[in-house]
């Protein structure tokens, strides 16, 4: 009985095994194909937030990394710059919700000379189907609330959920996901304001691969 137990404990256990290989192997296949589609969609909405009639560079290559910041989810970020004419108009800068309800919410944040929001969207999220997934343009509209809301020491008790007092819609069964959401934009706002000296000037260190862009640019 003993050597049949074991001899079932090693089928189980090579079993195990194999499916783990399998599951890595799966992951490091897709990983490159899920940043590109990530990548894709990024570029997809730069122009959304800063229309082409408001600038005149191109937004995906006028780009900063800027180092990890507890404003932008603790992790190095991406910021783009708009310009018209020689003149600074808009930061475009990528941050993270890390307190949705199902993990990680990546964002981008497009931010006026005037801590004004010009507008935003989810580019990547894990959040419930039919609940927490609303903060997704492709599901509804509730994420162009934030466009035209402007920033400042006496409108922070705006900057909530209308459960807490906010201007913002929660959702039905699920709060926790757009209070995340409205922290991560209202922080994104104040580090572009607290960071707007520097983040003008810096020479570009960044860029979209060229082929991503070109797919972008034929898909538009």
């Amino acid at each position: 009985m003993m050597q049949y137990a074991g001899k079932n404990g090693l089928i189980l256990g090579g079993f195990a095994l194999v499916t783990t290989i399998l599951i890595a192997i799966t992951f490091y296949a897709t990983k490159d194909k899920i940043d590109a589609a990530k990548e894709k969609q990024l570029l997809s909405v730069l122009n959304e937030l800063v229309p082409e009639n408001q600038h005149d560079n191109e937004l995906h290559t006028d780009c900063i990394i800027v180092a990890a910041d507890p404003l932008l989810g603790n992790r190095p970020q991406r910021l783009f710059r708009a310009r018209l004419n020689g003149n600074n108009i808009a930061a475009i800068v990528e941050t993270t919700a890390q307190d949705g309800y199902s993990g990680d919410i990546d964002l981008v944040v497009a931010v006026d000379r005037e801590q004004k929001v010009m507008g935003t969207r989810v580019v990547s999220h894990k959040e419930t189907p039919g609940l927490g997934d609303k903060i997704d343009i492709r599901v509804s509209d509730w994420i162009l609330d934030f466009s035209g809301v402007s920033y400042s020491a006496s409108t922070e008790q705006r900057w909530q959920v209308k459960k807490d007092g906010g201007q913002f819609d929660q959702f039905t069964g699920a709060t926790i996901t757009p209070r995340a959401v409205v922290q991560a934009v209202k922080n994104a706002v104040i580090y572009v304001g607290q960071q707007e000296q520097n983040i003008y000037t810096e020479p570009n260190n960044c860029a979209a691969p060229s082929d991503l862009v070109e797919e972008s640019n034929e898909s538009v």
